[in-house]
């Protein structure tokens, strides 16, 4: 299993902190951050970290800088511009240590701040991850969180869970093609918004399903 280390580059505003999982040899790159309620430290995020370390990606898994500040609580309203930038350094930064494509993921806020980021600079990343992307608030249809989705052009794998209250797999495969760029919709059967990963709770299965759509869609370089 690839090491992981601490990473901390406060060279840049915002600050890039979290954990590296560093694969052996050339590499390609994924940034992985958190949801509103969580940090990088989550059991979701460390085993596809592991997972994808373990397959050859070098993985940055980073705190946004709303929980660099606030160990708990969700964002507020004025977070998102200055997360959305501290993701934008997170690749800066790990762009000097993979040298091959870099992909750019998250977990629901952590992902829609990525797609929204990637709508605004297409060229950032290669790649999107999107781990139970927030499509509206539960019991909330009609505030759909895709105004962003005519502008991204960067090539996502969404990740959802078929009982998951943020948007079903019939809202989210109507949402997606408002989105020009491909976008490819893994469904996770029976699970929620958490995708199998909650208390010490855990689905074997998943890491291994996502990486093998992941680099069945974003296949590594020869």
């Amino acid at each position: 299993m690839p090491e992981t280390e601490n990473f901390a580059d406060l060279s840049l505003d915002p600050p890039v902190r979290g954990f590296l999982h560093r694969a052996v040899g050339l590499s390609n790159g994924l940034v992985l951050t958190h949801g509103a309620g969580a940090n990088c430290q989550t059991p979701l995020l460390r085993a596809l970290a592991d997972a994808f370390a373990a397959a050859g990606f070098t993985v940055l898994r980073c705190n946004l800088p709303f929980r660099q500040l606030r160990r708990f609580g969700p964002p507020r309203p004025g977070d998102a511009a200055r997360d959305r930038e501290g993701l934008r350094n997170a690749v800066a930064g790990l762009r000097k240590l993979a040298p091959g494509r870099i992909y750019l993921g998250g977990h629901s806020y952590g992902g829609r701040q990525a797609t929204m980021l990637c709508a605004e600079a297409p060229e950032l990343a290669d790649g999107l991850l999107l781990l139970s992307y927030p499509l509206h608030p539960p019991r909330k249809p009609e505030q759909l969180r895709t105004q962003h989705f005519p502008a991204l052009r960067t090539p996502a794998l969404f990740v959802h869970g078929t009982r998951d209250p943020f948007g079903s797999i019939e809202e989210m495969q109507s949402a997606l093609k408002l989105v020009p760029g491909r976008t490819v919709l893994v469904r996770v059967e029976g699970a929620g918004h958490d995708l199998g990963f909650k208390g010490k709770a855990q689905s074997e299965a998943l890491p291994g399903q996502v990486l093998a759509a992941f680099t069945g869609e974003f296949p590594p370089e020869s």
